[in-house]
């Protein structure tokens, strides 16, 4: 078997702003018998038709004929993807994948880039088999190829939609420029458990907001036209759920209520479809019992019946094999027949299909009709790229050379680095730093780390060299006359904990100082894949030497780097500053020196919530108020929603972030107080910077729908607009709601809106305080 062992291993919901009214109820899962008030009329579900998957007559008969001289084994080819290694020297191919390309048994290559590497493959498939498939080639390019941008959950942090798209954009183009046609991105799973650390790879816990981010990083990798050689197939991912694996332990069970499933996981996905995403890759958990790899429902019923979904289905790694230790398949042999049968068409590295299928198309489990439909997918793909007319046209050495860590691009990924940071604290004043600050220790593990700064999922970005670490950063912007003084201090390795090792120098330099930039956070392996904890601290003896910095009296300003909310209450409690910089990327230094000198002035905000202790964990903004909410007890009554040893409350709330600026917000002014069920309602606030220099303010349009026919949650995101103000500048932000943007999963598992009475905020963050809220009717 060529698979790989799992021992090696170890050693629907369409809910976005302007969404159709009402969707049929599923035919699994409907309360029968319990009506819902629906105040709208049932409409067909919008399906989705990208530029690319338009009709094309020429492609149609061009593949009719290539698959009738296909044999059965030739075709399972096509379904099946393979993965290249590197070693010190440079790409490496083991040669039985090589003799496999040459029989035609592989349809696609992944972790295979350079433009000279994939030219030698790529002769293989199209000069040394039978009909000249070209292959397919992908890799996992998340926030960069090369020019590594800040991680996922940092850019999101943004909520600049055209940063992020750019983003996508330049790493399609590094990536196709080294010959890669297909990436497996973006990652849109909504995540509330800071414990599971993959957190990192998405846009945190937001329906709405993951969705716009969902929709950038599509048409950032795929553009307007597949063809063009600076595009990518982008594909959404992890299909579906994956992030609420129970404990935030990686590949864990999943057991959601269907509703949810459709409210909260499945829009980002919708979304990416909608903007014409070309693939979709499984998740490794399993849905209602049955692994997703294998679900009739979520790949057959909702993605193509309901989605109308026209790009191809590929397994992330192995999932098929998995199916056996789930206790879901019996074997290999049936893992591939469930898989195929529900709706999968291409195998990544499990090599199932390539093992299986031909054996269970003969054996009557697996119609060849399912084989073929599979196939012409994959075969599509390959078309509408332009390969079957130019094998070769994205191995381009000239243009490879041209376009890797182009001075543009790394300007790009400096300027999404700045957009991405969140300042958490800034008391007195403390940043920007002041020009009297002559001598300035930088202290900590992560202050000059060159790994560290790109994160993980860092595709082929360099760890070595490229990366500008922050004592470069701030040594090479710090003005004349001032010193950059630094001692690592501390370590982040979970052994250090208990340890002084380094302690002395690094008090001794801070006590020199005038002000003291502690960088500290987790390692780049500490987030990602795998990479789940049980404790959100900071790792090693990191908090330990931060009390100790505070304790020499001079001011403390916390640059933290993670790829998760870490619980920081005490750093929130004793220092003068906290600088959220997240993983920034290749530019990273740069961008955090243009941050705490002034250069720019932060705007990011969270993306996620940030908690007191792992105890509240899952903590999340859009969370239901219970029977017995805290907010309606006495002070200090016992029998409500409460913890006996903290608050409530987050320690950052999701939308937070604060300014070198201040702004005001006016009352809101609603157009009406009531709405018809084919009506709007414009909501506006006058927002003011009150400040003394220009700034930029995420502004938050949050709704409540009071009853429902079932329980609806706190608040929910309903829209967003960045704007910039000058200083003494004001500017009125409106939002148009209507009834559709306010439907949801509703008790008989129709998905539509209901008539009744609504809460409205726009606020600069989430949070019933945040701002005055005005409330309003929709009638039917």
């Amino acid at each position: 078997m060529r698979h790989i062992s799992l021992a090696a291993l170890v050693a629907v919901s369409p809910v976005v702003l302007g969404a159709c009214a009402t969707v049929p109820a599923e035919r699994v899962g409907s309360a029968a018998g319990q009506s819902t008030n629906a105040a709208s009329t049932t409409v067909p579900v919008t399906q989705a038709q990208p530029a690319w998957a338009k009709s094309d007559p020429e492609m149609d008969r061009f593949i009719d004929d290539l698959m009738a001289r296909m044999t059965l084994a030739e075709k399972v080819g096509q379904l099946t993807l393979l993965t290249s290694d590197w070693e010190s020297t440079g790409p490496t191919l083991r040669d039985t994948y090589r003799t496999d390309i040459r029989a035609g048994r592989v349809g696609a290559m992944f972790n295979a880039y350079t433009a000279g590497y994939t030219r030698e493959l790529q002769r293989l498939a199209v000069e040394e088999t039978r009909l000249g498939i070209p292959l397919l080639f992908g890799y996992d390019v998340i926030h960069g190829h090369r020019t590594i941008f800040p991680i996922s959950l940092g850019e999101a942090a943004s909520w600049d939609m055209e940063a992020i798209e750019r983003s996508a954009h330049v790493s399609a183009a590094e990536a196709a420029a080294e010959g890669i046609q297909w990436t497996f991105s973006p990652m849109v799973d909504i995540a509330r458990d800071a414990r599971w650390g993959r957190i990192s790879e998405g846009a945190g816990e937001d329906v709405y907001l993951g969705s716009q981010v969902a929709r950038a990083r599509v048409h950032g990798y795929q553009g307007d036209d597949l063809r063009a050689t600076d595009t990518v197939l982008a594909t959404v991912k992890h299909f579906a759920a994956y992030g609420a694996a129970e404990a935030g332990r990686d590949y864990n069970t999943v057991d959601i209520s269907r509703r949810t499933l459709r409210d909260v996981y499945l829009p980002p996905f919708k979304a990416a479809v909608d903007a014409g995403v070309a693939s979709v890759m499984t998740s490794f958990n399993e849905i209602d019992g049955v692994p997703a790899s294998a679900s009739e429902y979520l790949l057959t019923d909702v993605l193509r019946d309901e989605w109308g979904f026209d790009g191809f289905v590929v397994t992330d790694y192995t999932s098929i094999n998995e199916m056996v230790p789930h206790g879901y398949s019996k074997d290999l042999a049936q893992a591939g027949e469930q898989s195929l049968n529900a709706g999968v068409d291409m195998d990544m590295q499990g090599a199932v299909f390539m093992e299986n299928v031909a054996k269970s198309v003969e054996d009557g489990r697996v119609d060849i009709a399912t084989v073929d439909r599979a196939v012409r997918r994959i075969l599509e793909a390959k078309y509408r790229l332009g390969l079957f007319e130019d094998p070769y046209r994205y191995a381009d050495e000239a243009r490879q050379k041209a376009t890797l860590y182009r001075p543009d691009f790394l300007e790009a990924a400096r300027d999404v680095a700045r957009k991405s940071m969140v300042l958490l604290k800034n008391e007195d004043n403390a940043l920007p730093l002041a020009a009297s600050a002559g001598r300035i220790a930088l202290i900590g593990p992560l202050a000059d780390s060159k790994p560290d700064m790109i994160g993980s999922w860092a595709a082929a970005g360099d760890r070595g060299t490229r990366p500008v670490t922050v004592l470069e950063g701030l040594r090479e912007r710090a003005p004349e006359g001032v010193s950059i003084d630094y001692a690592k201090g501390a370590s982040y390795e979970f052994d250090a904990a208990g340890s002084t090792d380094g302690f002395s120098q690094a008090l001794a330099l801070a006590k020199r100082s005038d002000v003291i930039v502690a960088v500290m956070g987790e390692k780049w392996d500490m987030t990602g894949e795998a990479a789940s904890r049980t404790s959100l601290d900071l790792p090693g003896n990191q908090e330990a030497l931060l009390e100790q910095l505070v304790a020499t009296g001079k001011p403390v300003v916390l640059v933290m780097m993670s790829g998760r909310p870490n619980s920081i209450g005490w750093a929130d409690e004793h220092v003068a500053a906290i600088l959220h910089a997240w993983y920034p990327g290749t530019m990273g230094g740069k961008a955090v020196a243009d941050v705490l000198f002034g250069d720019y002035n932060p705007s990011g905000k969270l993306p996620v919530t940030f908690p007191r202790t792992v105890g509240q964990v899952p903590i999340y903004y859009d969370a239901k108020n219970t029977g017995r909410p805290i907010e309606l007890g006495a002070p200090g009554a016992k029998y409500v929603s409460r913890y006996l040893d903290t608050p409530n409350t987050p320690l950052y709330r999701f939308g937070y972030g604060l300014s070198y600026t201040d702004f005001s917000y006016s009352p809101v002014t609603l157009s009406a107080p009531t709405m018809s069920g084919n009506g709007s309602i414009t909501a506006s606030a006058t927002i003011t910077n009150t400040g003394d220099r220009a700034g930029e303010e995420v502004v938050q349009l949050y709704v409540r729908d009071l009853v429902g026919s079932v329980t609806r949650p706190v608040q929910m995101l309903k829209g967003f607009e960045k704007i910039m103000l000058q200083a003494g500048e004001s500017r009125t932000v409106e939002f148009t709601i209507r009834p559709s943007d306010l439907a949801f999963t509703r008790q008989d598992m129709s998905y539509g809106w209901e008539p009744g009475q609504f809460r409205l905020w726009i606020a600069p963050r989430s949070g019933a305080d945040a701002a005055t809220p005005v409330e309003f009717t929709v009638t039917e």
